[in-house]
């Protein structure tokens, strides 16, 4: 079994995916902040590759990232600096990103490079359906890396199903059609999650969009196997306190008290 089919074989309930920015708050932060997430507890690193143009984020990580390119990272700087983490990081690590740099540096080069270095899986939100099928699958899996689908409240029954064919690691329950860090309809969002868990999907679905805290993280677990949290985590990094200290103040704030309902 790869990292990630090993994760949720173990843990199906309440895993904490937490989402960081490469190259922030400093160029050479990056391996802090992933070592400083495994210590605390962490059940899964999605490392956000910075990009001029993220569409699926919102102002807290579009800023992360353009500050993350001011400190100079890119796709080159990034895959030298995870070089040798294997060395030291056992969690599952994912890369989220977009496809024009990807497709700039070269997709299957790009696939090579990040399986070398021991990443598990990609999610490329802009990356269409029928592009996927047709062109990139069959190189995702000659690398052995993953491939995630974000489904929202919106999509339908039948596309669900399609992307939990074609999805591997997980599904990614975005809680909103918005952008990360949007408030929710809190509502509309439990039906949605008890929807999908009627659904009986192959894949694990982790919920994203809006888990900022104890309380929001607990009720996306009730019907998911677990939860992403990014907006806030990098609003904490933003402080300028020790990464380390940061990070372990935060997880425990999200895990100390296990249930609330």
């Amino acid at each position: 079994m790869n990292r990630l089919e090993n994760l949720f074989q173990n843990k199906s309930k309440r895993v904490l995916n937490m989402y960081c920015t490469a190259g922030f708050p400093e160029l050479n932060s990056t391996l802090e902040v992933m070592r400083s997430l495994q210590r605390h507890g962490a059940d899964l690193i999605e490392l956000g590759m910075p990009y001029s143009d993220p569409l699926a984020d919102g102002p807290v990580i579009q800023e992360s990232s353009a500050k993350a390119i001011a400190n100079g990272m890119t796709i080159q700087v990034l895959f030298e600096q995870l070089k040798n983490f294997r060395n030291e990081i056992s969690l599952p690590v994912i890369l989220m990103g977009y496809m024009n740099p990807v497709l700039q540096y070269g997709f299957e080069k790009f696939c090579a490079d990040a399986a070398a270095c021991g990443i598990d899986g990609l999610i490329l939100p802009d990356l269409p359906e029928y592009e996927y099928e047709k062109f990139y699958a069959p190189i995702l899996k000659q690398n052995n890396l993953s491939f995630t689908f974000l489904i929202t409240p919106e999509t339908s029954a039948e596309r669900i199903q399609k992307f939990d064919a074609l999805s591997s690691g997980f599904l990614y329950a975005v809680s909103s059609s918005a952008t990360t860090g949007s408030q929710q309809n809190n509502d509309g969002v439990e039906a949605y999650l008890k929807r999908l868990q009627s659904m009986k999907l192959n894949n694990p679905a982790l919920v994203g969009f809006g888990i900022k805290d104890k309380a929001s993280f607990n009720r996306a677990c009730t019907y998911t196997n677990g939860a992403i949290i990014g907006t806030a985590y990098i609003q904490a990094l933003n402080q300028g306190k020790s990464i380390d200290e940061t990070t372990h103040v935060f997880i425990t704030s999200i895990t100390n008290n296990q249930y609330l309902f």
